[in-house]
């Protein structure tokens, strides 16, 4: 089966997605927990099953949606070479609205599965998954409802522990707060001996106390094969606003554990840089640990750091500490809140008064810096006296997930604090702290090696207490000695990081395996393509461990010694791994060359062969170079020279921002809108605009009202969304909208515009993702492919969509009509013009 015909298959799915996304009761699916799963995700989820040549396979998809992963599962069996003879599908949904666009999407997939030759039988049920799974579970012989395979992503809901959901999980041995994890259990007890699950879910599972009898349920039946970790929690499932950190896990129904796990890395779905680790099961859960906490450890660099963290063996109960969760609910205490301190007021501390390791009170806020004091606030009191406070929101994103001050009770006149409920405050006994020993735990919980450990595994956007019970601690003499070296001025986070490995770990700066080194490497280098103007698409990981690979720069090596040597994309990545812990996929060598090296070639920072010039760039054998006034200036990093230095390289070499700024200023595409001139990025599709501009709307639609045009700068260089309006429609995502949109005043058409140059042309499935963006439009849609020559043209040829038209730059007087409706039509033959 064609690879072109099963890519028709999920795009058409995804459209029924996003058409069920647009027009879904946002209120319904909030109810029901519902994350609609992407055609790249469920691609993703699909190539992680092991075992797909089986002649028998039952598959299940315990919320299904509109379909999208049984549509991707479907499209990967239709184009294997061993396909199944026969295929069984079981799919629960039990919103109605949903229901409809899966029955579309179920008997897309029998029509590709007769095409392969694979017979197909699917069943949809619209009852609750939960109730039902507990059923067939109970029944004289449930072996008979065994399933082969599941794919799942879950709806993510707290349930109450009182609700008929919560008491029928107990029945299959389950007690749990959020119904995630109990579809996942249901399913997982639904599979056949040797079965395999695929599920996208929350991270939340894997560690903490809420999740400790689903760990245990599910290691003890399932044995884990591969973990996927998002760097993003946002790029996952982009169109919706999920908070917590998203993986998705396969694993296989047998009671012996396979030797190794592997550990995979993306910033998103469509990313094909990937960092991948395979680490023994037995790293992943340590037989010793009575929670079963699943341990994700991404890289080298990530078991170094649990390796150091390892040096600390004292929790909170052994140092005779607690941790606590601000007692002031605000909203509960309106009554008695101040703007500012009073008589007969408290302090009222929140997340805001943090600054530069204490407590900065009072501060001019609409936030209320006081709370009465009365019989009704007693209880929500502490004594004044020194805590060490903590935020307990914070997201992966953040420069810090755990961010740590000292309260001083010396710099604040007063008996009684407050501290707000988005805090956690370290006590004793509901005391306080010596001064000493709260600076020097402060200093710990701030320093680098502490936040690395925490992100590890915290998956969700809380640093709540019993987060903090969980970690290990120095003891206390070594908590009171890093505390000696604080005074009223906190340290800077690099002096922080210093005490924590000569007072803490005793160890060497020069120690290449020292996490802490390797980290505080990587960020010197992102720093420096940050000074140097990269763009933001090169502020990365990625572009950082290139540049030290060009320098040769190991984590202990000064900069001065950066070397200028002759390295390709392969040696690149492997100095990444061997010094950076750092182990990325093979096939993920040409992300480093078109999204780090071009731009750095671009900047004049790095020279392509300069051993063979007459070699091409696209050699195998090509190599790359520091550019040598680079190298000298990169040699003065982190000496009082930087800074002067820097400002000659930038004056002498411009940098890459800066000339790609120039550049657009000189040469950017003049367009006349409403008799007011605008300019378009220069190159790229904008060039084809001008054109679309200036000689398309005036023969194909004289006298029309210009509504949109894009500009790959810009997103939008013009919008006239009151026009739009008025017409029916308001579009909120501007990365759907077509090039240029026109209204053709004269037949009161919307022609809807589309400029191919590097992206494709209106195809089936881009038609029917502007029939759902434009469902609203009170007047016909026409849509235009356009393209700068007919050779651009002959390569889409195959892919345009029927009922759709096709101009050409460079025959800018003619239209090709691909219209299914006139199949023959006579024109009047212009003896001085070529006909189309």
């Amino acid at each position: 089966m064609s690879k072109y015909s099963v890519r028709n298959l999920l795009d058409e799915v995804d459209i029924l997605r996003i058409a069920a996304s647009l027009k879904q009761d946002q209120k319904q699916k909030g109810k029901l927990g519902q994350f609609l799963t992407p055609a790249s995700v469920a691609e993703l989820m699909v190539g992680m099953f092991s075992k797909l040549d089986l002649p028998q396979i039952s598959l299940l998809d315990a919320g299904a949606g509109v379909g999208s992963l049984l549509a991707a599962f479907v499209a990967n069996l239709c184009q294997s070479q061993k396909r199944p003879t026969n295929l069984d599908i079981v799919a629960y949904e039990i919103d109605p609205f949903l229901i409809g666009y899966l029955h579309q999407t179920l008997k897309l997939c029998a029509k590709e599965c007769q095409t392969a030759g694979i017979s197909l039988n699917y069943e949809i049920r619209d009852t609750d998954f939960i109730e039902d799974a507990v059923r067939l579970l109970q029944l004289d012989n449930p072996d008979n409802c065994r399933f082969t395979h599941a794919i799942l992503n879950p709806p993510y809901l707290k349930i109450n522990a009182h609700s008929k959901i919560r008491d029928l999980l107990r029945c299959i041995g389950l007690e749990t707060s959020n119904l995630y994890t109990g579809f996942i259990a249901a399913t997982v007890q639904l599979l056949e001996s040797r079965g395999e699950l695929v599920a996208i879910s929350p991270r939340s599972f894997c560690n903490g106390p809420y999740f400790r009898d689903f760990r245990k349920m599910f290691l003890e039946m399932m044995a884990l094969d591969q973990i996927h970790l998002f760097e993003s929690r946002q790029e996952a499932f982009i169109d919706d606003e999920v908070l917590q950190e998203t993986i998705i896990i396969h694993a296989v129904k047998q009671k012996p554990k396979f030797d190794n796990v592997t550990i995979s890395t993306s910033s998103n779905a469509d990313d094909d840089f990937i960092l991948s680790n395979s680490l023994a099961y037995t790293e992943i859960v340590i037989p010793s640990d009575s929670q079963q906490f699943i341990h994700i450890i991404p890289d080298t660099l990530s078991q170094q750091v649990i390796e150091k963290m390892a040096n600390f063996t004292c929790t909170l109960k052994d140092l005779e500490l607690t941790v606590s969760t601000g007692r002031v609910v605000d909203f509960r205490a309106k009554e008695y809140l101040c703007l500012m301190p009073d008589k007969n007021t408290v302090p009222l501390i929140y997340p805001l008064n943090f600054s530069r390791g204490y407590v900065e009170y009072p501060k001019v806020t609409k936030k209320h810096q006081a709370l009465i004091y009365a019989e009704q606030t007693v209880s929500l009191l502490v004594p004044n006296e020194h805590y060490v406070l903590t935020k307990r929101f914070s997201s992966k994103e953040e420069k810090k997930r755990v961010v740590a001050v000292v309260y001083d009770a010396n710099q604040i006149n007063c008996s009684w604090v407050g501290f707000e409920n988005h805090l956690n405050y370290f006590h004793k006994d509901g005391k306080g702290l010596n001064l000493t020993l709260a600076r020097g735990l402060a200093a710990y919980l701030n320093s680098s090696l502490v936040d690395a450990f925490f992100r590890l595994f915290n998956g969700h956007t809380q640093v709540n207490a019993a987060d903090l019970r969980n970690l290990k601690y120095p003891t206390i003499a070594q908590l009171m000695t890093v505390g000696l070296y604080i005074t009223e001025h906190f340290p800077s986070q690099k002096e922080i990081d210093e005490l924590v490995q000569e007072e803490l770990l005793s160890m060497s700066n020069q120690s290449e395996n020292n996490p802490l080194i390797i980290k505080t490497r990587i960020d010197e280098a992102l720093q420096i393509l940050i000074e140097l103007g990269l763009p933001r698409a090169q502020l990365n990981e990625r572009s950082a461990l290139t540049l030290l690979a060009l320098l040769n720069l190991k984590p202990s090596d000064p900069w001065e010694t950066a070397a200028s040597h002759l390295i390709g994309i392969t040696p690149m990545m492997e100095f990444m791994a061997q010094h950076y812990g750092k182990t990325y996929k093979p096939n993920t060598r040409e992300t480093v060359r078109r999204q780090t090296v071009h731009q750095f070639l671009d900047a004049a920072l790095i020279i392509a062969n300069p051993d063979a010039p007459e070699r091409p760039v696209n050699s195998p054998k090509t190599v790359y170079q520091i550019e040598e006034s680079a190298l000298e200036l990169l040699r003065t990093y982190g000496t009082t020279e930087w800074e002067k230095s820097i400002r000659t390289y930038l004056t002498s070499v411009e940098t890459l921002k800066k000339r790609y700024a120039q550049e657009r200023e000189l040469s950017r595409i003049p367009i006349v809108i409403e008799g007011k001139l605008k300019t378009l990025l220069p190159g790229g599709q904008n060039i084809l605009i001008e054109k679309i501009i200036n000689e398309f709307a005036e023969r194909f639609t004289p006298g029309g009202k210009l509504i949109y045009i894009g500009d790959t700068d810009e997103k939008f260089a013009y919008f006239n969304k009151v026009a739009l309006k008025d017409l029916g429609v308001t579009v909120d995502s501007h990365g759907k909208m077509p090039d240029v949109i026109i209204h053709h005043l004269k037949n009161d058409w919307l022609v809807l515009i589309e400029a191919v140059t590097s992206h494709g042309p209106i195809n089936p499935k881009r038609k029917k993702e502007l029939e759902v963006i434009f469902a609203d439009i009170k007047i016909p849609l026409v849509m235009v492919t356009t393209f700068l020559s007919r050779k651009a043209m002959v390569e889409y040829l195959a892919k345009i969509a029927w009922e759709t038209d096709v101009w050409v730059a460079e025959n800018s007087t003619h239209l090709i009509h691909f219209n299914g409706e006139y199949l023959l039509q006579a024109y009047k033959v212009d003896r001085d013009s070529e006909t189309e």
